[in-house]
């Protein structure tokens, strides 16, 4: 549609500029048969009675999916931001225990990001430095005395919550997210749609945490992880036995599924017509507008580090010893339905505690998980403390029983084209293939030979110029999220 339009819009424009000059709309044979002139490139382009050719932006409010909530720019009413302005969101990102930026990024906040300077003057505020004199000393300054070369895609973790450090602030563009985890329920129909099995199940084990554990003989002589001693390798552990053979996820099917990796969680997304979120998303998502310098919260529910606080708005460990004692102050000594706890600001189930959720990037022996468990703990006693910025990595091929995922999805926008020179020798008569697969030797409507606007030009001997075939193509979408 977009093609044809454009062709008939580009037909039009040159008949009518053939029929009336810009100057007065004389015909060309009144004025003695002046030659027309060929505009081409932007001047073709801003041409106003062509335009450029695109697609409108489609409204970001016409566009809803079930279980899903948008993330994004709103004007005073409430209303999504459309595409034509930068309607991204921008906040401070990484754990919630270092402060020492903090002023840094009060003035990064307050710098304005959508005038004409947004891009020149993102400076290092600690040093009243501009972003060129910071790169020029990070790429040719003295390398400090004791500071080893780092591998890519390292960053500097806070040993409570794993949380990047120091925090910085960063934008995303508009998103859809999941409200809550996938369920087992929802898994389930994945796999009797597509009879996909999961890679526990090809490994023929997971792990399971010892305290869950059917039998206590099990333990003995049994495959622990190296990092993690208290989960046990399980033969036969999957999503569809969480603890391992004669145990069932029936009666559990709101609860978020498990035993799932990297890949699995793909595979579910992309059934879906979704993807897997990247980090920054998900953590804009669950801080929920609580992100500035003066209302960022260490937790969901706020600042308060009591058990009591906490069993009303996540599932976590509690005050029992780990890994033998919960004392279940929450209702829960394992996973628990998506929907037990209060959602946060933005209506976002399960963002603190219950399962860890794999993201979107990071490498395959290091892939990203966030959101904390109900193994996790408040302080970061043991395991990971449940802040808001928790964050761990793990291997692509892991399958535990504590971590799960939630799909995103980008907002939809417009097509853009662009042309390629067609070589006829080479690739063929440009052709139009009918509804029965035969293509006709003609001209296809929407490659036309060239984007132009033809006027009058007062030169009666200009040389005929050779034509170069040319045909438009929906251009590659490369870019669905700010971070990759």
């Amino acid at each position: 549609t977009s093609s044809s339009s454009s062709s008939s819009s580009s037909s039009s424009s040159s008949s009518s500029s053939g029929s009336s000059s810009a100057d007065g709309g004389k015909s060309s044979s009144a004025d003695g048969g002046k030659k027309s002139r060929i505009k081409r490139g932007r001047e073709a382009m801003m041409d106003p009675e062509v335009g450029s050719a695109l697609d409108p932006h489609p409204d970001p409010n016409d566009e809803h999916y079930d279980g899903m909530i948008y993330v994004g720019r709103k004007d005073a009413d409430g209303r999504r931001i459309g595409f034509e302005v930068d309607n991204g969101i921008k906040y401070i990102f990484g754990t919630g225990f270092d402060e020492s930026h903090k002023e840094i990024e009060e003035a990064d906040l307050h710098h304005e990001r959508y005038g004409p300077d947004a891009f020149h003057d993102v400076a290092d505020r600690s040093h009243q430095k501009t972003r060129e004199e910071v790169l020029r000393e990070r790429r040719h300054g003295k390398v400090e005395a004791g500071m080893m070369p780092k591998p890519f895609g390292h960053v500097d973790t806070h040993p409570l919550d794993g949380g990047v450090m120091p925090p910085k602030v960063v934008h995303v563009d508009p998103f859809f997210l999941d409200e809550k985890p996938v369920t087992n329920k929802e898994f389930g129909k994945f796999v009797r749609a597509t009879y996909y099995e999961t890679e526990a199940e090809q490994f023929g084990w997971s792990f399971v945490l010892s305290s869950f554990l059917p039998k206590a003989e099990m333990l003995d002589g049994a495959d622990v992880d190296p990092e993690a001693e208290h989960w046990v390798a399980v033969d036969g552990a999957y999503w569809r036995a969480p603890e391992g053979p004669g145990t069932s996820y029936k009666f559990r099917e709101d609860h978020p599924v498990v035993h799932v990796s990297h890949r699995d969680a793909a595979e579910y997304c992309t059934w879906m017509g979704k993807r897997i979120p990247g980090e920054w998303e998900w953590e804009a998502a669950a801080r929920a507008g609580h992100s500035g310098p003066n209302n960022r919260t260490l937790f969901v529910w706020g600042e308060e580090d009591t058990v009591e606080k906490a069993s009303k708005h996540a599932n976590l460990w509690g005050s029992g010893t780990f890994p033998w004692e919960n004392k279940a102050e929450d209702g829960w000594r394992g996973t628990s339905p998506v929907r037990t706890y209060p959602p946060n600001d933005w209506g976002f189930y399960d963002v603190t505690g219950n399962v860890w959720e794999w993201m979107r990037g990071g490498k395959h022996k290091a892939r990203i998980v966030r959101g904390g468990s109900y193994v996790d703990s408040l302080d970061g006693s043991f395991n990971h403390a449940a802040t808001l910025g928790a964050r761990a990595t793990l291997h692509g091929t892991t399958s535990t029983g504590n971590v799960g995922f939630r799909c995103a999805k980008a907002p939809k926008r417009r097509t853009e084209y662009h042309w390629v020179y067609h070589d006829e020798e080479r690739h063929g008569t440009l052709a139009i293939e009918d509804e029965f697969g035969k293509k006709h030797m003609a001209p296809q409507r929407g490659w036309e030979d060239q984007f132009v606007v033809e006027d009058e030009d007062d030169d009666e001997f200009e040389p005929a110029q050779e034509k170069r075939k040319r045909r438009k193509v929906v251009r590659e979408r490369t870019r669905i999220s700010s971070e990759l």
